[in-house]
């Protein structure tokens, strides 16, 4: 008798472990296939380009995962344990995601790596700037924005990259600008929402780069007083899917399609015919994106499937009455983008610029009169000073070799010395780096005649250039 309630209480202890272990089981079931996304109990004010708040950096905010089947059922929260957390990213693999959180109300905001397998987590950033937007990178490293420290010039936040243990931290944008949102495309290159800030604000823009800092240029632009909401996102067709709005009403969102080969003649509205605010896309494989949506903004977003075809905007899949659902994606594996080589070389403190033919100008340009006077020199500018007059060549090239990490800009000047075409946007060379531009203000989409400039036949001219004074004249040492 004894022994049999002996094997009756291993018995019952046997079966609440096991009931135990279940529990653990299905809390700890991977999200592999399931949408992650942000919920936020705040309202979304006017996007901040500048700082970021209440935009990229979402206070009171988690991150969830659904069941897309049965979203209500299946609510799994991924980030207990923090006062914030927002902008999920998913690896290729499906197996991690990165994501930006705060760990206690007023501290940084670090980015941080889950494991979608156990769930376990670790902190990437230990800065006292804050970091948003982390997106993966080929080759074990991640992308992300980062505040300003001290900066005199009044910039934003610049990309940083770093490796997937936080090590080998780099800095990779050099300009006046606040950059968010960023996202990788299939050939490997970084896009991101750009603004300038110095020494004038500009309109935000898609800027691309890749992954070294290397070749950054402008991607996408508005046709002038626009916002830019989202991430921008690319299917498997190369179209690539963002949230624009007019700046004089940014609570009309609408869905922007470009295609990656011609992002700056091909912007196609999928939302103008639909009342409404969209706030963030995501596409999904089926041919539908999935839409963060609110028909007035006496609502809270919801998350919609909107079918790309049709342009139509499907039942809604999840809603809270409490949150804000933004910042959809999928948990699931994806095509992995190319990992581009490298030109940078740390020991080198120069790059080389090559402009084909200063005198070879978009159309709008040479419509307007002062572009029909020949450029015959141009000036290079740097944040607070002139860096030196530089005349071009018979056939409008010029060569510059400039200090690494540091923007410039140049404009064009006439014979005389006046300037005839104003500033360009601002570059950087990255050291060891050769950049080419076909003319002033071209179409970036146009690639150069196959020919030889007279200008790259020469050394290239040092800038800042060197002026010494011989008698009553001013010369430029070699």
């Amino acid at each position: 008798m004894k022994h049999l309630k002996t094997i009756i209480s291993h018995c019952t202890l046997l079966s609440i472990g096991l009931s135990f272990l279940l529990v653990i089981s299905c809390n700890h079931k991977p999200v592999k296939g399931m949408i992650i996304l942000t919920e936020t109990v705040e309202n979304l004010p006017d996007i901040n380009y500048v700082t970021g708040n209440s935009w990229r950096y979402l206070p009171q905010s988690r991150i969830v995962a659904i069941n897309r089947d049965k979203p209500f059922e299946s609510i799994k929260m991924l980030t207990n344990g923090f006062y914030s957390s927002c902008a999920p990213e998913v690896s290729w693999d499906g197996r991690h995601m990165l994501f930006a959180a705060q760990m206690k109300k007023g501290e940084p905001w670090s980015i941080f790596e889950m494991n979608l397998d156990n769930f376990n987590t670790r902190q990437l950033t230990h800065l006292k700037e804050s970091c948003t937007d982390p997106a993966y990178l080929p080759g074990g490293r991640a992308v992300f924005s980062k505040a300003p420290a001290k900066d005199t010039t009044g910039a934003g936040h610049a990309l940083y990259t770093c490796n997937l243990d936080g090590s080998d931290l780099k800095q990779i944008t050099f300009h006046p600008h606040s950059d968010f949102a960023s996202t990788i495309l299939a050939d490997g290159r970084i896009l991101a929402i750009s603004r300038q800030l110095y020494p004038q604000m500009g309109e935000p823009m898609l800027f691309v780069m890749r992954p070294d800092g290397t070749k950054g240029d402008l991607f996408y632009e508005g046709a002038g007083r626009t916002t830019l909401s989202s991430r921008a996102w690319e299917d498997e067709e190369g179209n690539i899917f963002f949230i624009e709005s007019d700046s004089r009403n940014p609570k009309e969102g609408n869905i922007i399609c470009i295609k990656q080969n011609r992002p700056l003649h091909s912007r196609v509205n999928l939302t103008s015919d639909l009342k409404g605010d969209f706030h963030s896309v995501f596409p999904i494989k089926s041919g539908k994106l999935l839409v963060s949506y609110r028909a007035s903004d006496n609502e809270r977003y919801g998350l919609y499937e909107f079918d790309i075809k049709t342009r139509q905007l499907g039942k809604p899949l999840y809603s809270d009455q409490k949150f804000n659902l933004v910042d959809a994606i999928v948990s699931q594996e994806y095509a992995r983008p190319k990992k581009l080589p490298s030109e940078v070389d740390l020991g080198v403190k120069t790059g080389l610029l090559l402009c084909q033919n200063v005198n070879f100008l978009d159309a709008q340009t040479m419509g307007s009169a002062s572009s029909r006077k020949k450029i015959c020199k141009i000036e290079v500018l740097g944040l607070t000073k002139s860096l030196g007059i530089v005349k071009v060549e018979e056939d409008g090239s010029f060569y510059l070799k400039a200090f690494a990490d540091s923007p410039i800009r140049i404009q064009a000047l006439d014979e005389n010395g006046k300037v005839i075409y104003g500033r360009c946007a601002w570059i950087w060379l990255r050291p060891n780096e050769r950049r080419g531009c076909i003319g002033c203000h071209e179409d970036p989409e146009l690639s150069p005649d196959n020919r030889v400039p007279i200008a790259v036949k020469k050394a290239p001219v040092i800038i800042p250039v060197l002026i010494k004074k011989i008698g009553e004249k001013e010369v430029e040492l070699e």
